[in-house]
């Protein structure tokens, strides 16, 4: 395997163990690249249509700040840096997809790489799937979510109160903003194998891990945490750097999101001497011409980034909300971090440990201890025993 260059090479380069040999060795066929491209259809499909039913429904609304309004520094730090994120974003559809096409008429990995990870953005909410353990501050601009129309979704949200997804930071952050790091650890990545030529690739991958973790903690834990853009209410405290304050940082978050930057990093840079990932095997043997060719390698590739999302964070963050520990004061406090979910002005404490996990259909326990049954529900009546006959 080779890192990826935006040269062709003249010739097939083909790597057994440590040995490259030259010549053009007949490859195998391989039906990989159909199995992840109908993956990405059909998740690109369920994307659509979420959104759809998002837009047009009561949860297209804005989650209001609440009383608390954030301070001068907090707010003039976010506006500026959802700007420079903003007025990066089409600079890098130039740099990543335009230019490229210009030159060489074709999408390059990393022009698709850009609108996979943006489409990305769409597992963003996940993490609150059975439990809300992570809010956004609601003093950005937002439309509110689309988690509830996700299917099976099972945590409490209702229009307007609701976490919040700020939409101008979070969809061209997921875009470049990742793509950037992305590249930055492949970079890593070169020079560790530089340095040492005998480090075996799932050595790499380790020390590579090693690196994204403390990455997320100096990003997360020491930037985006304190600027006040979201927080981690429910992280266990235990194991929380700066716990009981709006910018914990739980060290499962730098496990997570490290495997995933990991993953991405990997994604990119173990190529074959053409360039291309892993999940683009076979894509000579797609008949119907070019265009087809890159629509059927971008919804691999797309398969590919949203499944390295989905099984290093998304999946594990369903343990860690079913385990959450209770909100801190310094986030209760502050009403653009609860969004109207819980706590003041609402009758519902916030998620604890000793209180039942309600689902988004269900009855809830209020302030005062008692039960709270939606409209028209009571309480199931105990079906007795019968004797056998």
């Amino acid at each position: 395997m080779s890192e990826l260059s935006n040269e062709k090479s003249p010739e097939i380069v083909e790597t057994i163990g440590d040995t490259k040999t030259l010549g053009t060795r007949k490859r195998p066929v391989s039906k990989g690249v159909y199995l992840w491209a109908t993956a990405g259809g059909l998740i690109l499909a369920l994307q659509v249509y979420v959104w759809i039913r998002w837009i047009t429904g009561p949860y297209f609304e804005r989650v209001p700040t609440g009383p608390n309004d954030p301070p001068i520094l907090m707010k003039t730090i976010l506006s500026i840096w959802t700007a420079g994120v903003l007025i990066g974003f089409p600079i890098a559809i130039y740099w990543w997809i335009i230019r490229p096409w210009w030159r060489e008429r074709r999408i390059t990995l990393d022009g698709i790489l850009l609108a996979s990870m943006g489409l990305m953005f769409f597992q963003d909410p996940f993490l609150n799937y059975v439990n809300t353990w992570c809010t956004y501050n609601t003093w950005m601009f937002n439309r509110g979510s689309w988690a509830p129309y996700v299917p099976g979704w099972v945590s409490q949200e209702e229009p307007g109160a609701q976490v919040a997804e700020p939409l101008l930071m979070n969809v061209p952050g997921y875009a470049w903003g990742v793509l950037l790091i992305t590249i930055g650890v492949c970079w890593f990545m070169r020079k560790v194998k530089s340095r040492r030529p005998g480090i075996s690739n799932l050595q790499l991958i380790g020390v590579t891990f090693a690196f994204t973790f403390v990455l997320d903690f100096v990003m997360e834990g020491l930037i985006l945490l304190p600027l006040g853009l979201y927080t981690f209410p429910g992280a266990i405290q235990s194991v929380s750097f700066n716990a009981g304050h709006y910018y914990q940082w739980p060290v499962y978050e730098g496990l997570m999101w490290g495997a995933v930057q990991a993953g991405l990093a990997c994604l990119r840079f173990f190529t074959d001497d053409r360039g291309r990932t892993i999940v683009e095997r076979g894509i000579d043997q797609v008949r119907g011409g070019v265009v087809r060719q890159q629509i059927t390698r971008f919804l691999a590739i797309f398969a590919a980034v949203s499944a390295i999302f989905f099984v290093f964070y998304n999946l594990p963050a369903q343990w860690v909300g079913q385990h959450a520990d209770p909100w801190p004061e310094d986030i209760q406090e502050r009403s653009y971090f609860t969004g109207g979910i819980c706590g003041d002005g609402t009758d519902r404490p916030c998620p604890h440990p000793d209180l039942p996990m309600p689902r988004n259909n269900s009855g809830y326990i209020d302030k005062d201890g008692e039960l709270v049954l939606p409209d028209g529900v009571e309480v199931p009546e105990i079906v007795p025993f019968q004797p056998e006959d």
